[in-house]
């Protein structure tokens, strides 16, 4: 039996990668963004995908190390999600808020409820559900 050879291919080349200076200016509008929204550090490390605690007290105090692709794909979500609320909410004070409210569209649950079920997944979900919500799609 002989198998084909297979070219890789970029999953989409369309779509330039995050470079480092934006992952790290992601990575300080993160912090940013969870000041605002109030959450605590096991909260903020949860969403970043389980960030050793170590590293989110380095970035708190604005050392950015190396970011993994992951971690700028969460950062890029969070901004999305970010950037949905501000689109929703005129006063941003009200986005602020909403994330830890309880939500009849979630059983109850707020969006943070949901976001903290830790997988990247979920933070893709709140995503999709806000552009909906504001008729994005």
């Amino acid at each position: 039996m002989q198998f084909a050879t297979i070219q890789p291919t970029a999953s989409r080349p369309d779509i330039p990668a995050i470079t480092d200076a934006e992952a790290a200016a992601l990575a300080r509008a993160t912090v940013n963004l969870f000041r605002a929204w109030q959450l605590s550090d096991i909260e903020a490390r949860t969403l970043l995908g389980d960030m050793a605690q170590r590293t989110w007290a380095r970035w708190k105090e604005g050392s950015i190390g190396r970011i993994d692709r992951d971690l700028r794909a969460r950062m890029a979500i969070l901004m999305g999600i970010h950037k949905g609320l501000r689109y929703l909410f005129s006063d941003p004070m009200r986005g602020y808020v909403w994330i830890r409210k309880p939500n009849t569209n979630f059983d109850g649950r707020s969006a943070l409820d949901i976001m903290m079920r830790g997988e990247i997944t979920d933070l893709i979900d709140l995503r999709a559900y806000l552009d909906a919500e504001r008729g994005a799609w």
